[in-house]
C-alpha cells in the first residue's frame, strides 16, 4: 500500500477514539498519532538499509506485520498511556486495532509476498482471498507513474474513511453532558 490507505485508517481511528469520550488531545494532535501508529509496522522497510532479506522472518511484512507483534505492542502503549493522560484499556484496545488494520490491509493488496500474520508461530505469509489494492512502488520507485497510480486507487477505496475523518462535527457543550430534564427517572 501507499500508506495513504494507512492515514485514512488511522485518522479515522483518532475520530471513533475520541467519540463520547473528554481527552486532553486536539483532533489534529490524535489524528498525527493515531495515523503515525498505523504506518508504525512499515518501519521494516528500514531494513532493507541493513541488509535484511525482504523474506526474512524482520524482512518487510514479516514480524512488524503480525498480529502477535499488534497485541504485544499495542499493550505497552495502553500500559503507557496514562503517563499521556489518556484511558488505558481504551487507548490498548484502539492501538492493537489500528496495528492490526495495517496488516489485515496489507493483505488486501495484489503483490509482494504477503503478511506474516502468525508470525512468531508461523513463518507463513497470507494474502486475502480478496486483492483490490495495488501494491506500492517500494522507496523513490514510488514517486512514479506507478506509484501516482496507486495513490490514485488507494485514494479512491478510502474515500469513506476520509469523508468520516474529515465531516465537520458539532462541538460538545456543557449541555450535552447533563442528563435531559424531560425525561423521568
Amino acid at each position: 500500500m501507499a500508506s495513504i490507505g494507512h492515514i485514512a485508517a488511522g485518522m479515522t481511528a483518532a475520530r471513533l477514539y475520541r467519540a463520547r469520550q473528554r481527552t486532553t488531545w486536539s483532533i489534529i494532535t490524535s489524528m498525527v498519532v493515531w495515523s503515525f501508529l498505523s504506518m508504525l509496522p512499515d518501519a521494516d522497510v528500514l531494513g532493507f538499509r541493513f541488509g535484511i532479506a525482504y523474506a526474512a522472518p524482520w524482512g518487510h511484512r514479516g514480524a512488524t506485520h503480525s498480529l502477535f507483534f499488534a497485541l504485544v505492542l499495542g499493550t505497552l502503549i495502553g500500559a503507557a498511556a496514562p503517563l499521556f493522560r489518556q484511558p488505558a484499556v481504551r487507548t490498548g484496545v484502539c492501538a492493537v486495532l489500528v496495528l492490526c488494520s495495517h496488516a489485515l490491509l496489507d493483505t488486501l493488496t495484489d503483490g509482494g509476498l504477503g503478511c506474516a500474520l502468525l508470525w512468531p508461530f508461523k513463518l507463513k505469509r497470507y494474502f486475502a482471498p480478496w486483492n483490490p489494492i495495488p501494491v506500492a512502488p517500494i522507496g523513490r520507485r514510488f514517486f512514479s507513474s506507478a506509484g501516482l497510480h496507486v495513490a490514485f486507487a488507494e485514494t479512491l477505496l478510502f474515500l469513506p474513511l476520509w469523508f468520516y475523518a474529515f465531516w465537520p462535527r458539532r462541538a460538545r457543550t456543557v449541555a450535552d453532558d447533563a442528563p435531559d430534564s424531560s425525561t423521568p427517572r
